[in-house]
């Protein structure tokens, strides 16, 4: 294991800092630090949990600026996309805590009326819920605070104790998130981050933990699955998303093409949720295409420090070869470069935002998570064809149909496998609904009340009393 992580700035390639990493045995003695303390942390009165959560709430609004002048040095995020982010969270706090007293209430299921006769007994049947224990959340990179805080919030309000692993990618922002938390009252050893690369994730579920929610690719969801199978713990996996849009042909073409070009490009298009195909009814295509590549185009991208930028550069170096190799092989297969297609020439990780027609679901860019500004627009004929298009894929996160008519928009929504379905909208998450996968999208669900009830156990309970 390395013992120290360089942070890279994206948009420049400069060393930013070198921190030290946990080494296999401190990541041993945190954990065991976590269970030593989780019992007490779960006997704590909810309105204490909920103060010290409200607290961090309030140093999230109070400090936004500092924190996202962090994050967008370490990832590359835009300073207003970064602002927006941390400024978001509080939304999604207040949901959590509004809402976790109901989830934790006892349910009384069942109740026998009492007999008048000496003897006989009164059943009653009641549910509760413990938490978990420790979790593990390891947490990603391209929305650190609210991919975190959907994970870490709901844990310790219903008496988890965190051991929580961010991203190497914004190992900054986890520890500035874990320094805000015990500021607020959260006892240190009950979020303990854990600073380290992948292998730092591998080596926490080598330890006897209670559960572990992880978000990032299918290909690193499948390993955590089978490291956590042989303890038999709950497993959350928030994984990724090829997510189609189909446009029908009674839309106003200006304003979904602008909305759609947000939705594929938003954050570089690195969110799991970010359109990556874009099917058109054959009946508007043409404008719709000329629309959507202006808007495109009208895009700024550059210093991510300047509150007008809208692209930054990737977050990820490596991933300017994966985008590269499937537009190599889409272009090879008869697809047209409308714009972009190529990084751009300055330093740091840059790439053009890039549009494509005359896709099919014989290239890669089409079939496969492209994760980053890279957009493939295919006519289609009807809404038959587009449900089978959207449905050709392994992943099913979220779909979207824009259409003047709900019912037809419901209609062909209903017939695609997606955890979330979007009518006249896209690339959107609130906390009252679930955010759920399904196949290679992940399992489980972050967000609304199932989204807390993850992270408790029910117990049963058969009470019998007799009357004497």
């Amino acid at each position: 294991m390395a013992d120290t992580i360089s942070v890279i700035n994206p948009a420049t390639e400069e060393l930013i800092k070198e921190i030290p990493v946990d080494d296999s045995v401190i990541i041993a003695d945190k954990v065991q630090q976590a269970r030593a303390a989780q019992p007490a942390w779960a006997a704590t009165p909810l309105a204490d949990k909920i103060a010290a959560i409200k607290t961090f709430r309030d140093l999230l609004v109070e400090r936004a600026d500092s924190l996202a002048a962090t994050l967008t040095a370490e990832t590359g995020k835009p300073i207003t996309q970064a602002k927006n982010e941390v400024l978001s969270t509080p939304q999604r706090i207040d949901f959590f805590i509004e809402n976790v007293a109901q989830v934790l209430a006892a349910q009384r299921v069942y109740q026998e009326p009492w007999q008048a006769v000496p003897g006989t007994g009164q059943l009653e049947e009641v549910i509760t819920y413990d938490p978990l224990g420790v979790v593990v959340n390891i947490s990603a990179w391209n929305y650190p605070y609210f991919v975190g805080a959907n994970v870490f919030i709901p844990a310790l309000l219903t008496g988890n104790a965190v051991v929580y692993k961010p991203s190497e990618i914004a190992a900054m922002t986890g520890s500035e998130i874990a320094a805000l938390l015990h500021e607020s009252g959260i006892p240190n050893d009950i979020f303990v981050p854990v600073i380290g690369t992948g292998l730092a994730g591998a080596t926490l579920l080598e330890h006897p933990i209670d559960g572990v929610f992880f978000t990032g690719s299918y290909a690193t969801g499948q390993k955590v699955a089978m490291a956590a199978a042989p303890q038999l713990i709950k497993v959350q996996l928030e994984l990724g998303g090829k997510d189609p849009a189909y446009v029908c042909d009674d839309v106003d073409v200006a304003a979904v093409a602008a909305g759609l070009a947000d939705g594929a490009f938003y954050n570089n298009g690195q969110s799991c949720c970010a359109l990556e195909r874009i099917y058109v009814h054959t009946d508007i295509y043409e404008p719709f295409v000329e629309t959507f590549v202006q808007t495109v185009q009208g895009f700024k991208l550059g210093d991510p420090t300047e509150p007008d930028t809208y692209l930054g550069p990737l977050s990820r170096k490596p991933q300017i070869s994966v985008i590269e190799q499937q537009l190599q092989d889409a272009v090879a297969k008869g697809a047209q470069v409308l714009c972009g297609g190529q990084s751009v020439h300055r330093p740091g990780w840059y790439f053009a935002p890039t549009v494509l027609t005359n896709v099919t679901h014989g290239m890669t860019v089409m079939g496969e998570e492209t994760f980053g500004p890279v957009i493939g627009i295919q006519r289609v004929s009807d809404d038959h064809e587009a449900v089978a298009l959207m449905n050709d894929t392994d992943y099913g996160l979220t779909a979207a149909v824009y259409s003047s008519d709900r019912a037809r928009a419901v209609g062909i929504l209903g017939q695609v496998r997606s955890g979330s379905a979007y009518w006249n909208c896209c690339d959107r998450v609130s906390p009252q609904l679930p955010w759920t996968g399904r196949n290679h999208s992940g399992i489980g669900s972050t967000l609304s009340t199932l989204g807390i009830a993850n992270f408790l156990h029910p117990r049963g309970w058969h009470l019998k009393r007799y009357r004497k």
